[in-house]
């Protein structure tokens, strides 16, 4: 079951998440004031510049759409990425906890769900639907994929490890690539 429908209001699995996320990100933060840090984190936005260490929190949330205070600054992030500024970092991560920015390239780069192919006079085409992809890392092992678009859409891939330590997230991911697996020809059993 999706917990997660309404995108307008936080559900008590998003804010669990979130919770679960710091909490799991403060342990590894050197300093004792390491959990009002990151309280602080959610109770101050700046308008002017964006805070990795908060993005980082906001994009390992189960969605971070379903949680008001992480709109604006993902959205000021998706904004600067647009228009080529850097990615921002969180000093105060700590070893192994770290978001990265790679832009998207079809079809390496680019998952299948959202790559278009076409044939021109030249040979194969391809694009993505996305512009980049956003990585967040959680004592090294990949915890959750951001796809973003210039027009401000997203869509994240949670890993297993993700999505055992959230219980509940956004399964658009998940449900666009079973709908992609459900167009393809079935395998040939090498049987016959």
């Amino acid at each position: 079951m999706n917990t997660l429908k309404n995108f307008g209001q936080p559900t008590r699995d998003a804010i669990a998440g979130t919770h679960l996320l710091a909490r799991h990100l403060a342990l590894s933060l050197p300093s004792l004031g390491v959990i009002s840090a990151v309280g602080a984190l959610f109770a101050s936005l700046q308008a002017h510049a964006v805070d990795g260490c908060e993005v980082l929190l906001c994009l390992a949330a189960p969605s971070w759409r379903a949680i008001p205070q992480c709109v604006p600054p993902i959205q000021q992030l998706l904004r600067d990425l647009a228009r080529g500024k850097a990615f921002p970092t969180c000093a105060m991560a700590g070893a192994g906890n770290a978001s990265s920015h790679a832009w998207a390239s079809a079809p390496d780069f680019c998952p299948p769900p959202y790559t278009r192919q076409w044939e021109g006079p030249n040979g194969t085409f391809y694009s993505c639907d996305y512009t980049g992809a956003i990585d967040v890392r959680v004592n090294g092992e990949p915890f959750s994929q951001t796809w973003w678009s210039v027009s401000g859409d997203t869509v994240t891939a949670f890993s297993p490890l993700a999505k055992a330590q959230l219980g509940a997230w956004d399964t658009r991911f998940d449900d666009d690539f079973a709908a992609w697996l459900a167009t393809r020809p079935a395998a040939a059993d090498p049987r016959n």
